[in-house]
């Protein structure tokens, strides 16, 4: 990659690094759906201003809106909600390791779903590698009892597997779209879905009243949220899917930092264990392990997700 590329894939992790800070300091105030509301909701309108600025057109057509509504459920609604309950229970570091097999599922998921994607033996030894390292990253002994730890770790698990079926979704109902177009329709559809979900379940939508509440919806809906959809997709463009899927390497450092200076969070040795095997798994699959491999295989495509590659927190 160019020093441009790597420069702006290194800030695209810086920013989604800190999301998972942002969003535990406003569980603090705020129930997990309601978290997740402010974050489409005020994404989705800062994306259809750039959309109207751009002059792109405004998707049209029933059939594409069901499309942005099965996106939205399961690449916001679903995996936003089950990893912010999750984070009321771990640590935002290890929230942020476990959302990192988002690509181990994603390639599982391609491979089921799409013949071009089949699963060579490099894939299988990455997979097997991913899940390996998200094994030892949970503690499969721990799961047993079943407590609020197992359970909000089982979350964040269940998001990432959300994430990865939204990439098959993206790829069959939402392709040729304009991205900005795209993320916007999705995070409108997830808006209509979670509003009166979060309604329901954590009532009325409250005005947060810490000055750090604020500060927090900030960044996650503003910089981690629509700024780094555009960035994405520029990274995306200049360093390709294979390359780009590093930043999920470069996220769960920045935030166990993070979590480990502001929170005074300390992870077990096996979460770092279970990190370690888990950039193995993503380095395999991105071809890195071998040049010769890579050269036969070629790079692993990768679907825009959330916050860009089905991986964002």
């Amino acid at each position: 990659m160019s020093p441009r590329a790597w420069a702006e894939l290194c800030v695209l992790a810086l920013i989604w690094g800190g999301s998972f800070l942002s969003i535990r300091v406003a569980l603090n105030e705020m129930g997990p759906l309601t978290v997740v509301a402010y974050r489409v909701g005020l994404a989705a309108i800062i994306l259809w201003v750039y959309v109207a600025w751009r002059g792109l057109p405004i998707p049209r057509g029933h059939r594409l809106w069901l499309g942005f509504a099965g996106m939205g459920l399961l690449n916001n609604v679903i995996p936003f909600s089950l990893m912010a309950w999750g984070q009321l229970h771990i640590e935002t570091g290890l929230t942020a390791i476990l959302n990192a097999g988002t690509a181990i599922f994603g390639a599982l998921a391609a491979a089921v779903f799409f013949a071009d994607e089949r699963l060579t033996l490099r894939r299988a030894i990455g997979t097997v590698l991913g899940f390996a390292g998200v094994a030892t990253a949970i503690g499969l002994n721990q799961l047993g009892a079943l407590d609020p730890r197992s359970l909000g770790q089982l979350a964040v698990i269940g998001g990432t597997i959300s994430y990865a079926l939204a990439g098959v979704w993206a790829r069959k109902h939402l392709a040729g779209l304009p991205p900005q177009i795209a993320a916007a329709g999705m995070l409108t559809a997830a808006t209509m879905i979670v509003f009166p979900a979060a309604w329901i379940v954590e009532g009325p939508l409250p005005l947060p009243r810490a000055p750090e509440t604020w500060a927090a919806i900030g960044y996650y809906t503003v910089i981690a949220t629509a700024l780094a959809y555009m960035l994405y997709y520029r990274v995306l463009a200049m360093a390709g899917s294979g390359n780009l899927m590093l930043v999920t390497l470069l996220v769960a450092p920045v935030a166990i930092l993070l979590g480990a200076v502001v929170m005074d969070e300390a992870l077990p040795p096996h979460a770092y264990a279970g990190f370690a095997l888990l950039a193995a798994g993503l380095i395999v699959l991105n071809g890195r392990g071998s040049k010769w491999t890579a050269r036969r295989a070629g790079p692993v495509t990768l679907h825009p997700g959330p916050d860009g590659p089905s991986s964002v927190p």
